[in-house]
């Protein structure tokens, strides 16, 4: 269970970092790795633009159980906010959200 939020909440996280430079445009990465019980692949992608940002992502896990997750986030006045929603390998969807000062 603290996997499942930790992950949405580190990508809103370093998402909120890309604020910073909100004009920043747009990105993607993906990534993949094989071990003993098969590959696992996980990718994201988002944009900036005029103190605002989006992204979303997911990834399928060895087993094939997948994951999604998306979000925004604006940044004015000296704080960020952000909010988005994780939808894990059950089905279960989580919101997530908070703010910060930079």
């Amino acid at each position: 269970m603290t996997r499942l939020i930790a992950i949405p909440a580190l990508a809103a996280i370093l998402s909120v970092a890309a604020i910073a430079d909100a004009n920043a445009g747009s990105w993607s990465r993906s990534h993949s790795v094989t071990g003993p019980r098969g590959t696992t692949s996980w990718g994201s992608s988002g944009s900036c633009a005029g103190g605002s940002c989006s992204w979303q992502g997911g990834g399928t896990g060895f087993r094939g159980n997948s994951w999604s997750r998306q979000g925004q986030a604006a940044c004015g006045g000296g704080t960020c906010n952000w909010n988005g929603e994780f939808t894990g390998p059950r089905g279960n969807t989580h919101t997530y959200g908070g703010s910060s000062y930079y």
